[in-house]
């Protein structure tokens, strides 16, 4: 415990010390006493003007990233799911309540309200110290211009520069395979939303800049600046592209086009790249080097992911359920571990060669230590899709896949009690959640909570979604140890209905048993067992092989042409960075992913081909009064546990606040007005002992 205790000291002392550089970067004593002197010793032949702001603003966070790799694989093992116990323990619960429950926000805890205010109280105290150092330095740009427009110009240019304070932090939060999230309890999943509201800030700034500029050079008749591409100073030209480019990404981005149109929001935010180039290019190199850690460890986790997509992962069947929901079950190596509620990305090319859609991992690593299994619910189109090519029972189906993705702990199984609600398919993220109690309860000294499911359903045919609860597998799951409760509420049908419509029902499952192909591998991880100690290796290589290739490149191409008095190309500064960057990660990550991979293969041959028993009983079934005999004790003894409700939706107050453990998790996946209600009920201090979780994958 002091070893890891010194650990996050000396990570959040390196934290906190580069945030005050950011606090001191707009103030008069960082421009006119720190400036002078860190230039003076650190702007030298090999890297000119990015040598300050690479010390200060990229080297800290790059160094935690890679200490955090170390940290990560030293101690999340044994951090892993112990709770925190004791008045302390208690307090910090207290501000992970949530205290905002609303939309576009979404549900906001204590935590994330501060931060949200100290990060807002950054960009007002740096807009304020910019625009008082350059209202007491007015410089006229052009002969005749008074003063109010030298003072609006600088307005919307001081803009522009608390804008990149939102770029710097914008890739944190969409970095999958990240050593930083997990330190603070996150995943990418969990932090996309962080990602919105940062978009949503930097895209307002960054159209606010623009159109300044715009009204600024048409009431001073320098409309053609617009067109200019300096070769000493910032394009305006680039910043131009790059404003376009970002207004039809921040459109397309906007909640209702996400959820009606995904197609349309997921091909236009592709042009990402496209924008990065441009805005880098306006910029200019020293600025870019203090927004770069967020995007040299995006680009990192972005290649791994390419290289892990170039694999065809083993698809071994496929469940198709009634209520239009297939189960997709793949060879796994049985060194990949993961977490419940894990992700994993899937693509498809026979329905779509680009798009990757996540999906819960519904299996367990200890139950099923040679599959991998994900749910999904056909809602969309390219779902839709999916399932029609499935129904025709195809030999082999081409899947890609990206990850499993998730949490570094499950610290919700220690609770006394753990309630957990959904709606619809937000029943899967509980899927794993039992899976994994299942196997802690056949643990010995392994105490498990008691778990209360609550699943409402539109229709009766949902109902075989319970049947996922079990794994397939040639030895039943043990749940006889398992205190679990399933209040099932079927909410657009009554008991009549569904007697009548119960014939329907007999056809519950098809499975469908695709044939070995040799091309196709187990899902493995994408660095091996040991992948955060891997991922440290990529990031410090990579970043000192970019500064080592930077200082060649400044030494004996650029300061030889600015040493004779003759100015090099502003773009061509940062087009060597971007290059540079980009070479540097990639041969790295290429060479270690390369290596583990060579491990990967190794242990892929020891696994046999497996055969996937076909399920005999169905608690559906059962539930529907279809199944003419009761085959499996777990499928009974899930049967005994459920109670299905019809024409009724839970009343969630009565169930949350009868649970009178000390200590009960609330875990809710489903429609934002469901998630919304449940966060109102445990924020509202009625109930101390109710501590609110909430999974989303509504970005």
């Amino acid at each position: 415990m002091g070893s890891r205790f010194v650990w996050k000291i000396v990570l959040l002392l390196l934290f906190v010390g580069w945030l005050f550089i950011w606090i001191m970067l707009p103030t008069k004593t960082y421009k006119d006493s720190w400036t002078p002197q860190l230039q003076i010793k650190l702007n030298s032949t090999y890297f000119r003007e990015q040598g300050t702001n690479l010390l200060l603003f990229t080297f800290p966070i790059m160094l935690i990233a890679a200490l955090s790799c170390i940290y990560l694989h030293l101690y999340s093992k044994s951090s892993s799911d112990q709770s925190t116990n004791g008045n302390k323990g208690q307090y910090f619960r207290s501000w992970k309540r949530p205290v905002l429950a609303m939309a576009p926000l979404g549900i906001v805890n204590a935590v994330e309200l501060a931060f949200a205010a100290m990060f807002i109280a950054l960009l007002i105290w740096s807009l304020a110290n910019y625009v008082c150092i350059s209202f007491g330095r007015l410089h006229m740009h052009n002969a005749g211009e008074k003063v109010w427009m030298a003072k609006f110009r600088s307005v919307f240019l001081r803009l522009g520069y608390i804008g990149n304070i939102c770029y710097a932090f914008l890739f944190f939060p969409v970095t999958r395979l990240s050593s930083i999230l997990p330190l603070v309890g996150l995943t990418s999943e969990s932090s996309v939303k962080y990602h919105i509201w940062l978009g949503h800030a930097s895209m307002a700034l960054a159209v606010l800049h623009s159109v300044g500029f715009v009204i600024y050079y048409a009431v001073s008749h320098q409309m053609i600046e617009m067109l200019e591409w300096s070769s000493t100073y910032v394009s305006n030209m680039a910043g131009e592209i790059a404003a376009l480019v970002a207004i039809a990404m921040w459109c397309t981005s906007l909640y209702t086009i996400r959820r009606k149109m995904f197609e349309v929001f997921f091909y236009a935010h592709q042009l990402y790249i496209l924008y990065i180039f441009f805005y880098l290019l306006h910029v200019g190199a020293a600025y870019t080097c203090m927004i770069l850690p967020g995007i040299f460890l995006f680009v990192i986790d972005r290649y791994l992911r390419f290289l892990q997509s170039k694999r065809r992962a083993r698809l071994i069947s496929a469940r198709l359920l009634p209520c239009s929901t297939i189960e997709l079950t793949f060879s796994k190596n049985p060194a990949l571990t993961y977490n419940p509620t894990s992700i994993l990305f899937v693509n498809v090319p026979s329905v779509s060669k680009l798009q990757w859609h996540p999906f819960t991992v519904v299996s367990n690593s200890n139950l099923e230590e040679d599959k991998l299994s994900v749910v999904i619910k056909c809602m969309g189109s390219w779902s839709q899709k999916l399932e029609k090519q499935l129904s025709c029972s195809p030999d082999h189906l081409q899947i890609s896949t990206e990850g499993p993705y998730g949490p570094s702990s499950s610290h919700f199984l220690s609770r006394e009690c753990l309630v957990m609600v959904s709606g619809g398919s937000g029943i899967t993220p509980m899927i794993s959640i039992i899976r994994e109690l299942i196997y802690r309860s056949t643990q010995p000294n392994t105490k498990v909570p008691k778990v209360i499911l609550i699943s409402a359903f539109q229709n009766t045919a949902d109902l075989a979604m319970i049947d996922l609860l079990l794994p397939v597998s040639s030895t039943p799951a043990d749940i006889s140890n398992l205190d679990l409760q399933i209040e099932a509420y079927i909410t657009r049908e009554n008991g009549q209905e569904h007697n009548i419509e119960s014939a329907h029902h007999k056809q519950l499952i098809q499975t469908i048993v695709f044939k070995h192909n040799p091309n196709d591998s187990a899902i493995s991880a994408a660095l091996g067992p040991s992948s955060w100690l891997w991922l440290g290796a990529i990031i410090s290589s990579s970043f000192v092989m970019f500064l080592l290739l930077l200082g060649i490149v400044t030494r004996y191409s650029i300061y030889p042409i600015e040493r004779d008095g003759r100015l090099y190309h502003y773009s061509a500064k940062i087009i060597w960075d971007m290059f540079l960057v980009c070479a540097s990660i990639f041969i790295a990550t290429s060479i270690i992913f390369m290596w583990q991979k060579r491990d990967n293969e190794a242990e892929g041959k020891q696994i046999q081909n497996v055969d996937l028993p076909t399920p005999t009983g169905s608690p559906a079934g059962l539930l529907c009064g279809t199944a003419r005999e009761l085959e499996s004790l777990p499928h009974q003894s899930l049967v005994q546990a459920t109670k299905v409700h019809y024409g009724a939706r839970p009343d969630l107050k009565r169930i949350l606040f009868d649970c009178k453990a000390s200590d009960v998790g609330v875990v809710v996946c489903g429609p934002q007005s469901m998630r919304h209600e449940v966060a109102k009920i445990c924020a509202s201090g009625l109930a101390e002992n109710l501590h609110f979780e909430a999974i989303s994958f509504n970005w």
